[in-house]
């Protein structure tokens, strides 16, 4: 090879420099044309995003808010009369405290990604936890209720007030105590609160979990189907007996016989005589746990008569309620119609539910320790949205402030007057207001009080100042009095107490 001398090195440094030109050049391209995109990708992103809530959620308006926190304060209100006592829990609970409790509703869990090593999963319903609860603190007896939202993966129904975050109000009687007395009172309850509601007519299926499992047993339901089959029974408040029994045949594998001879009772429903005559069919009476469950719900409609709402519940072989952990009495209420029009109650479905379930505690203790439990839950969202709807059927307007009192002046410079005022009513526990202006107009303060509703103005000016009075107006008749300022909180009082 010849030896390379400086201008050899010169010409194939050239010579490379120029084959590698349109390589560099074509680099160079691809770097910028990637600084550029990576500079207006955020952009075009930005122009294509879609502001909205998550699919089966809301936002709630202060005039929703004023309607949700008045059901709440009357379903909480009901359960503070009946001695509960309140508890929380968390959002999220860990995934395993979750599996197997809630049957083929179990694909509905929403699962977070793995946190720190823990699996976790948002709650579902507010009774698991609460049996978590129990057996986590050794707790033997209890009277609580809990408010929380809940989350589920189902199709949303805007509509009939079905979302994936909703609103839950749980009552529930834990421990071990004489038959059905803290049974009956939940359905007590349940009646109380849907009447002071004032949603309209409605029911309170009720039924028994043995009761179920012993219908299965005689009509020749496998064992290890039970579940399956009661899943879809309960299906049974949505479709009808031709679309349940296809589901149980074709798609559960039960014999077409067996899913005709569960038809024959799912289609009945009653008082006590109803009761009195399962006793006396020559199948149901042959089998022990259909025995109790009947004699239980013999004994609960006893107590419902004594408390007056008797009239009001129906014994229903057709109610199942889906969940697993049912261990006896359950029960469903429905509307069977809505005072802005009647409809059939299936347009809205259950506006509350519960039951029985004496062995989820057990679930949880290391010794299997049982603690009895019953309990409802109140649909929130459901009777929101009856309630909703029928306030805009009948124009019904609604204050989003609780406000008494509105300090308002006549003249400019009298922002410091006002301050001082306004400070003395809330000092007093008077709710007030004042508009965040130096020289607000007159009228304009009128008219924000006539907008919002606020019911008296107390005036400030000069006239009033050089006279040691303040004048206060009736909102509603625009009357106007003149009162000694040393006398305006005590008069302000007097006239909130007498409205």
């Amino acid at each position: 090879m010849p030896p390379f001398g400086l201008l050899h090195m010169r010409a194939w440094a050239s010579l490379f420099g120029q084959l590698l030109r349109p390589r560099r050049a074509v680099f160079i391209r691809e770097v910028a044309e990637a600084v550029l995109t990576s500079q207006l990708k955020p952009h075009q992103e930005k122009s294509h995003f879609v502001i909205k809530t998550p699919k089966g959620t809301r936002d709630l308006s202060p005039q929703q808010m004023v309607v949700r926190e008045k059901i709440l304060d009357m379903v909480i209100g009901c359960f503070k009369r009946h001695g509960a006592k309140r508890i929380d829990t968390p959002a999220f609970e860990l995934k395993e405290t979750l599996t197997e409790k809630y049957g083929e509703d179990s694909g509905l869990i929403y699962d977070l990604k793995d946190q720190g090593g823990e699996l976790l999963s948002l709650r579902y319903d507010l009774t698991v936890p609460f049996a978590r609860y129990l057996a986590m603190n050794k707790v033997k007896k209890m009277k609580r209720y809990h408010v929380g939202k809940v989350w589920r993966r189902e199709s949303p129904t805007i509509v009939q007030g079905r979302y994936r975050e909703f609103c839950q109000c749980d009552f529930d009687i834990a421990g071990q105590f004489d038959p059905m007395i803290p049974d009956a009172e939940c359905l007590k309850i349940m009646c109380e609160i849907l009447s002071g509601l004032e949603l309209g007519d409605f029911i309170i299926k009720v039924n028994d979990r043995r009761i179920l499992d012993g219908m299965f047993a005689v009509c020749g339901v496998p064992e290890s189907k039970f579940h399956a089959i009661c899943s879809s029974i309960d299906k049974l408040d949505k479709t009808s007996w031709k679309d349940v029994r296809h589901e149980m045949v074709v798609k559960k594998g039960l014999a077409p016989e067996v899913a005709d001879r569960i038809g024959d009772y799912v289609q009945c429903h009653g008082g006590v005589s109803l009761i009195e005559q399962m006793f006396q069919d020559p199948r149901l009476c042959q089998n022990k746990q259909a025995r109790e469950g009947l004699g239980d719900l013999k004994l609960l409609f006893e107590y419902l008569t004594l408390f007056g709402i008797a009239e009001k519940i129906s014994f229903d072989l057709s109610l199942a309620r889906g969940l697993d952990y049912y261990t006896g009495v359950i029960y469903e209420a429905v509307l069977l119609q809505t005072p802005a029009q009647a409809e059939e109650s299936s347009n809205v479905g259950s506006v509350a539910a519960g039951g029985r379930y004496d062995g989820l505690v057990g679930m949880f203790d290391p010794k299997g320790y049982k603690v009895p439990c019953v309990g409802l839950s109140i649909g929130v969202e459901r009777i929101f949205s009856i309630v909703e709807q029928r306030m805009k059927t009948f124009g019904q307007k609604i204050r989003t402030t609780e406000t008494q009192v509105f300090v308002a002046t006549p003249q400019k410079n009298f922002l410091h007057e006002r301050l001082k005022l306004i400070a003395e009513l809330w000092d007093a526990g008077i709710k007030a207001e004042l508009l965040y202006k130096n020289n607000p107009k007159l009228l304009t303060q009128l008219h924000y009080c006539e907008d919002m509703g606020i019911p008296l103005v107390v005036i400030i000016g000069e006239q009033e100042m050089k006279e040691g009075i303040i004048k206060l107006r009736l909102v509603a008749s625009r009357e106007e009095v003149a009162i000694k300022r040393e006398n305006l909180v005590a008069e302000i009082q007097k006239r909130l107490s007498e409205s």
